[in-house]
């Protein structure tokens, strides 16, 4: 690893998307990944429209290395710092194509079910099967997520349980029917 001191500080559009919405900030750092490693749940956007757009929105700058941090950025701080000691911190943080499994129990009218995505560099979802427990399985790629949000934090200790082989995948995303659009 390099000298942090060594490596001039850029500014980077950071967003925290929670699916019906979402936080921005910029956040002045050495790179994206030093900005990856120390916000849980975060993502630096950095396509130059988006990052123009921005430009013009009143949002809070920070330095990665201050102690003091706007509302909502000091949580995912905090969650990332509890993360980092655990096994499993960073394990998918390279991996260029990762298959999850991940059991949703239900509420806010929402039936239980379990999901099966699969998910590629930058913890983009790039396809997911929906497993209801009726045992009915409906498939769907990005274009078909109206409010979750779509991208998985690759540092994230726990999914190391949640990793299933991508024959799993293929063979439920190969049985599932497609989901007619919204």
């Amino acid at each position: 690893m390099t000298d942090a001191a060594a490596e001039p500080k850029k500014r980077f559009l950071v967003l925290h998307d929670y699916g019906m919405g979402g936080a921005w900030w910029w956040v002045h750092a050495t790179s994206s990944r030093e900005v990856l490693e120390t916000f849980a749940e975060v993502e630096v956007i950095d396509s130059p429209q988006a990052v123009d757009q921005a430009e013009g929105w009143d949002l809070a700058e920070v330095d990665i290395d201050s102690h003091a941090m706007p509302g909502g950025l000091d949580d995912l701080r905090a969650k990332r710092d509890a993360q980092r000691a655990l096994p499993g911190f960073g394990a998918f943080a390279d991996r260029p194509v990762l298959y999850l499994r991940e059991r949703w129990d239900g509420g806010d009218g929402v039936d239980p079910a379990t999901y099966l995505m699969e998910i590629g560099s930058g913890g983009r979802r790039l396809r997911q099967v929906e497993q209801a427990d009726d045992g009915t399985a409906i498939k769907s790629d990005p274009n078909d997520w109206q409010f979750n949000p779509p991208v998985v934090d690759l540092f994230d200790p726990e999914l190391v349980e949640m990793e299933i082989s991508p024959d799993e995948f293929e063979g439920a995303w190969l049985s599932a029917r497609r989901e007619s659009s919204w």
